[in-house]
């Protein structure tokens, strides 16, 4: 994947999983999209290692695996960052 395809990937995936999560996520969009690619990579090696990375059609495994990842890594972002803002 390229660089921008990861960006493009990290945009959507990253969107997608606040979207599907319940609640407000008081995050900014840049991390939405860093977390977003990072949810994107590790669902695609994911993908790669359950042997479902290349599907005829569209990866609809592959987009739901980095989605979940992508909502995972948010939830951890946000209880990271709620912890240290309460002991300040």
């Amino acid at each position: 994947m390229s660089i921008i395809g990861s960006i493009i990937a990290g945009i959507i995936v990253g969107a997608l999983a606040r979207l599907v999560m319940p609640g407000k996520q008081n995050i900014s969009v840049l991390v939405t999209i860093l977390l977003g690619i990072v949810g994107a990579l590790l669902g695609w090696l994911i993908a790669g290692w359950l042997g479902v990375q290349q599907t005829d059609g569209l990866d609809w495994i592959r987009w739901i695996i980095s989605i979940v990842v992508a909502a995972i890594a948010i939830s951890v972002y946000l209880g990271i960052r709620g912890r240290s803002s309460t002991t300040r």
